[in-house]
């Protein structure tokens, strides 16, 4: 394959605007200068050429001046409610391809709410919910307490603490004033699933229709049944799971009873990361079928994370929280690199699979452009 020119997007931390009243956390989503130093180091060593762009206002000058044939994309935005979907947007108006998922897709992922809803009406398990524009809002009754209360439109844990299980009343009104009035969007409130946290990995693209529900070949929600022939045939697709990875909490369960914000940036190079997460057979096909599930009808491509709880009430049926399209790709630390690692797969070769999966969904190792619709 000829070398590609290849702009690697992103938004720095050391560049990202200051306004007053913004929570200390505001900017955990945003990546280092040695994650983009080593996301070069790997695209060039998959053979292309390989050039950093801030994605701010000035991109499209930048693009314009040395236009590349694909942008590998990280961008997390700034502001706004659909800030992980304006550079996708920006680049489909000039036509340029770039990794991972489209507009739709980054614009609803980033409101866990809105991806709940996509998630129900497929039949996915996901935890029964509540949204909150303000604290004094009634509370729903058919929301029993434990609940768990966690901001709507963030990533990397912000928000999210041992004080995000709620008991009774009293927390919630507390913990609703505090996450409305830090981080100013709408609170989600889940039922609280007490049990193990893991989260599944995938790399490649599934063929198909997203928008209807899923054949009912592949899943029968009731008995909890992930036939062999619905895995294979999203298999065929071209995709890698990656193996579950878990976080031993129990070091952190004074201070941290949740896979937290702390835990996951102050603590990230000290915590003990279980992977393949201690599973049997059945749990792991399980994850997969629905890691796949979640990324196929919320319209991702080349890579995600999907996040579950496992329900130690209910034979440890798995829930999903959240899928992130826009997984961390940190050298050592970031959950995608470690599950990747746990398969011998490098951090090298694990940016290479999401561009080439990117490549050849565009079709550009022809130099025949492919709408990836």
């Amino acid at each position: 394959m000829s070398t590609l020119k290849v702009a690697l997007l992103a938004n720095l931390k050391k560049n990202a605007p200051k306004f007053p009243g913004m929570a200390e956390d505001h900017w955990d989503d945003l990546d280092s200068e040695s994650t983009i130093e080593a996301l070069q180091g790997a695209i060039r060593a998959g053979g292309h050429e390989c050039v950093f762009h801030e994605g701010n206002a000035e991109l499209p000058d930048k693009l314009r001046a040395n236009r590349p044939d694909i942008c590998f994309n990280i961008c997390e935005g700034h502001f706004g409610d659909g800030r992980e979907a304006q550079i996708p947007a920006l680049l489909e108006m000039m036509q340029i391809p770039y990794t991972g998922s489209r507009v739709m897709t980054l614009a609803l992922a980033l409101d866990k709410p809105m991806t709940k809803r996509v998630l129900m009406w497929h039949d996915l398990p996901t935890p029964p919910m509540q949204t909150f524009e303000s604290p004094d809002e009634p509370l729903d009754e058919d929301m029993i307490f434990p609940l768990f209360v966690k901001p709507s439109r963030e990533g990397t844990g912000m928000g999210v603490s041992a004080q995000s299980i709620v008991k009774n009343e009293k927390e919630l009104r507390e913990q609703l004033e505090f996450i409305i009035g830090k981080y100013k969007q709408t609170a989600l409130v889940e039922r609280f699933i007490a049990g193990r946290e893991v989260t599944v990995g995938i790399v490649g693209n599934i063929p198909g229709v997203v928008a209807r529900r899923l054949p009912s070949r592949f899943y029968n929600s009731k008995h909890r049944d992930y036939s062999e022939v619905g895995l294979a045939a999203l298999k065929a697709g071209g995709i890698t799971f990656l193996p579950p990875m878990e976080v031993d909490l129990s070091p952190y369960q004074a201070t941290d009873a949740v896979y937290s914000n702390r835990l996951k940036t102050d603590l990230a190079d000290q915590l003990d990361y279980l992977c393949p997460a201690p599973l049997d057979g059945p749990q792991v096909q399980e994850l997969n079928w629905l890691t796949a599930a979640v990324f196929r009808v919320c319209g991702c491509f080349d890579v995600s994370r999907v996040d579950f709880r496992l329900d130690e009430s209910d034979n440890y049926k798995p829930y999903i929280l959240e899928i992130n399209p826009l997984p961390g790709l940190a050298p050592k630390i970031s959950d995608l690199v470690i599950e990747a690692e746990a398969l011998h797969i490098s951090h090298t070769e694990l940016v290479n699979m999401i561009l080439e999966a990117a490549i050849a969904r565009y079709g550009l190792r022809t130099g025949r452009f492919v709408s990836a619709s």
